[in-house]
């Protein structure tokens, strides 16, 4: 059991906090045109800054989760949060001369900060929860994707007042400091053999807990993994062409603007309601749901326009969401939480890969503004990610086995 002062409500919320500021990560597009005007920067080049960042995020989950099972969550997600709250600060200095060093500064400095502190808190909650993973963990995800909602028009607010693109930056990133330091401390493991009172059946989820080595020999990894990595393409296909399409489906500037907003509440819900279904139906059932879901959508997206288009991206943005909250626990219940930070770094992979490889394909397959064949390919993906998904079974119950 806990040790006295010891409460794991109060590590949720301050993982919830951290995860607030550190999704950050999906407000590039409200900083990329102030900026590049700011830098008197090309917009397109100014657009790169969002891909660095978010496959530094990818690498910063996978060496932070790597080092957080050997050194502990504290440090690293204190380290986490100095690191992408410097490459804030660090940004608000940047001037004509040298735009690039944006990439840098935000994009690999922000990006790797905040996959450290996403990857170690999200891991946190698996441990301090093992009777409501679904739910914990949707709590501290939908943070994350509320942070757009909630931060997006302050700096909207920031960076048209007197303060402009450096005083924003280097509030932004003074704000974070304070809140994500401070809150660092909290972010503590539960003690060794820790179980929920009345919950010592459900603690015991799996067999054993897989060194990350072990993991890799499994079938299971790769069903997860690549599952993942065909689920999410719709949204990282789509992801960049809001606006653009959203004009383009009939709907004006204006309602295209409130489909971005659409789709960061979306993201948020998804977070939450499918992690928390997860714990009554189960994780795969979950996972399956939002896959079809995710299949309607894109398929829909083929010849929707108008009000039609802005249902089918809020029901990819809420499926993008929903698999945020769910596949750590399922990652959780397959693998065990004693190797949980690399495990699910590694189970992350699929996410950076699918941002890499979805949009290339897109952009090669548009023809004349036309993107049907994007969304077949989606379509195909998600196709795919149903079939892994059948042939995933349930983790062995037994009784645990640590190592």
């Amino acid at each position: 059991m806990p040790k006295k002062g010891t409460n794991r409500n109060v590590v949720l919320l301050a993982g919830m906090l951290i995860q607030l500021c550190a999704g950050i990560i999906y407000m590039w597009s409200v900083f990329r045109a102030p900026v590049a005007q700011h830098l008197s920067w090309a917009e397109q080049s100014a657009s790169l800054t969002s891909s660095i960042m978010l496959a530094m995020f990818v690498v910063g989950i996978v060496i932070g989760g790597r080092i957080q099972d050997k050194i502990g969550p504290t440090k690293v997600t204190l380290a986490g949060s100095v690191i992408f709250s410097v490459g804030m600060i660090l940004t608000s200095l940047i001037t004509p001369a040298a735009p690039w060093l944006v990439y840098v500064t935000y994009g690999i400095v922000g990006g790797f900060g905040v996959g450290a502190v996403y990857t170690t808190t999200v891991s946190l909650v698996q441990k301090w929860f093992p009777d409501k993973r679904g739910f914990a963990t949707g709590m501290l995800v939908s943070s994350f994707g509320f942070s757009l909602v909630a931060f997006a028009p302050a700096a909207r607010a920031l960076l048209a007042s007197s303060l402009g693109v450096p005083g924003t930056f280097l509030a932004i990133g003074l704000l974070f400091l304070v809140v994500c330091s401070l809150s660092s401390l909290l972010i503590k493991n539960p003690p060794a053999n820790y179980v929920v009172a009345g919950k010592a059946a459900a603690s015991a989820s799996v067999q054993k807990h897989y060194t990350t080595a072990e993991m890799l020999k499994t079938g299971r990894f790769y069903l997860i993994t690549v599952s993942m990595m065909c689920l999410l393409s719709a949204y990282f296909i789509l992801n960049p062409l809001l606006m653009t399409l959203g004009v383009e489906r009939g709907l004006s500037e204006s309602l295209a603007l409130l489909g971005v907003m659409i789709t960061g509440i979306a993201s948020a819900s998804g977070r939450l309601l499918f992690s928390w279904a997860s714990d009554a139906i189960g994780r795969k059932q979950a996972i399956l749901i939002i896959v079809i879901v995710t299949l309607c959508a894109v398929l829909g997206l083929i010849w929707a326009r108008g009000v039609l288009f802005l249902v089918c991206i809020a029901a990819i943005a809420c499926a993008f969401g929903g698999s945020a909250g769910v596949y750590p626990a399922i990652t959780a219940d397959n693998f065990g939480t004693k190797h949980i930070g690399f495990n699910y770094g590694c189970v992350m992979v699929g996410f950076g890969v699918s941002a890499l490889l979805f949009p290339l394909l897109s952009n090669a397959l548009v023809v004349n503004n036309n993107y049907t064949w994007s969304f077949v390919v989606s379509g195909i993906a998600c196709a795919i990610a149903i079939v892994l998904l059948l042939l995933l079974k349930k983790p062995n119950r037994a009784a645990a086995e640590t190592k």
